[in-house]
């Protein structure tokens, strides 16, 4: 099977690795790519945001697998033409992508199919504004950029000034009730109909120790969920997943791809925070490294309609834990050009690092250039070895500015 894979982050990379070692896969094409993705794939140029130009670089070489990883893509309907034209695809279609490419569809979405969610208004103007932020009054405020925002489009405040700022930067935003209690991650694979569950994984959101500091595209995550009630996987897809996947067949959009559920653990129960359409970043990092079965035979057959004939994937036993090291100014502007070192010493320590922002400058010498620069991986035989072990990793990698949070996965830990 001859597979191409679409995009150029961590997440990218982690499935590029977790392919590249899949006996069913015969050639590794990903496009763009980036340097730690060019030692187990063969980099392809392309605009990810053109979608005539992704079809025509997935016919040139024959795939028989186009793979999407970021949101961006799939939102700009870059799975439409591959389709078109033949090449099963795992991705949404633009308009099943839209789940993540407006807040508001995917509330709108969620009360049709009756899943549960914080209490919602969508407003883009002033006095919308002040009435949703009126009916909040007393809890941290919550203000959601309708559209894509790389993970940063969402402000949870207790300063109401704050708050209306970010709605006016926005425009168009989705306020909503503060949900209290621990948050997971579940991946569902679908093929529209069907649903597959992955492990759930939990990821930190905020830049910094104790989740302090403003949001990122997430600053870790580890799994499996040692505090996570008995049956959540099973909850999550009977009360969730699988009413998305129906309702948005009932319209006409099926959604063939990855679901990604992010929950609230309420007081009042299990509440969806936001659904995304792709893997997540850093969660699959976490995820892939713990599953023990072949990652294309799930991908290939929620692409053609098979995935009910698949074997569930089996996982390793113990843990992983998975830490992000940004680059100086991230999440607001990064500094690039800074040289990393230590790459091979960190794996030498048995973690992977997964590059994300990293490039090639003039002499050939791997920089930064992007906020989250790479991620180290490490499994163990329990989520504290773990710990210890991505953390050793992630002493012996080196850049000026790094920053990382400390305190991935410790709470449970201890």
């Amino acid at each position: 099977m001859k597979v191409l894979v679409i995009g150029n982050g961590g997440r990218e990379h982690a499935i590029a690795r977790a392919l590249s070692t899949d006996p069913a896969v015969t050639a590794l094409y990903c496009a763009p790519g980036n340097p730690g993705i060019a030692e187990v794939a063969e980099l392809r140029p392309v605009d990810a945001l053109d979608p005539a130009a992704v079809r025509d670089l997935a016919v040139e070489l024959g795939a028989d697998l186009v793979v999407v990883g970021p949101e961006a893509p799939l939102v700009a309907g870059v799975a439409d033409p591959v389709r078109a034209a033949g090449i099963p695809v795992f991705g949404p279609s633009k308009a099943a992508a839209l789940l993540e490419g407006s807040k508001a569809f995917s509330k709108e979405v969620m009360a049709a199919a009756g899943i549960p969610t914080a209490k919602a208004y969508v407003c883009q103007t002033e006095d919308e504004y002040t009435k949703a932020l009126d009916e909040f009054a007393g809890f941290p405020y919550v203000v959601k950029d309708d559209a894509l925002a790389a993970g940063k489009g969402v402000v949870v405040t207790e300063d109401r000034e704050a708050a209306l700022a970010h709605a006016r930067a926005c425009g168009r935003v989705v306020i909503e009730e503060y949900l209290d209690g621990p948050e997971i991650s579940l991946f569902g694979i679908t093929d529209g109909r069907t649903v597959v569950p992955m492990m759930p994984a939990q990821d930190f959101k905020r830049i910094g120790d104790g989740d302090t500091g403003p949001n990122t595209g997430g600053m870790g995550s580890y799994c499996p969920l040692p505090w996570a009630p008995e049956g959540l996987t099973e909850e999550v897809v009977t009360t969730v997943v699988q009413p998305l996947v129906d309702e948005l067949d009932r319209r006409g959009t099926p959604f063939a791809g990855l679901v990604f559920a992010g929950l609230a653990l309420t007081a009042k129960g299990l509440r969806v925070v936001e659904f995304n359409a792709r893997f997540g970043d850093p969660e699959t990092q976490s995820v892939l490294a713990m599953l023990d079965s072949p990652l294309s035979e799930l991908l290939y057959a929620a692409a053609t309609g098979t995935l009910a004939e698949v074997p569930a994937p089996r996982w390793r036993d113990g843990a992983a834990v998975t830490v992000v090291l940004a680059a100086a100014g991230y999440p607001g502007t990064p500094r690039g050009g800074d040289a990393i070192t230590g790459i091979a010493d960190a794996e030498q320590l048995e973690t992977v690092v997964n590059q994300a922002g990293t490039r090639r400058d003039g002499t050939g010498t791997l920089v930064t250039g992007g906020g989250r620069v790479l991620a180290v991986t490490a499994v163990a035989a329990d989520l504290a070895a773990a710990r210890a072990k991505a953390y050793a990793g992630v002493a012996a990698v080196r850049f000026d500015g790094a920053q990382y949070r400390t305190d991935i996965a410790a709470e449970a830990t201890t």
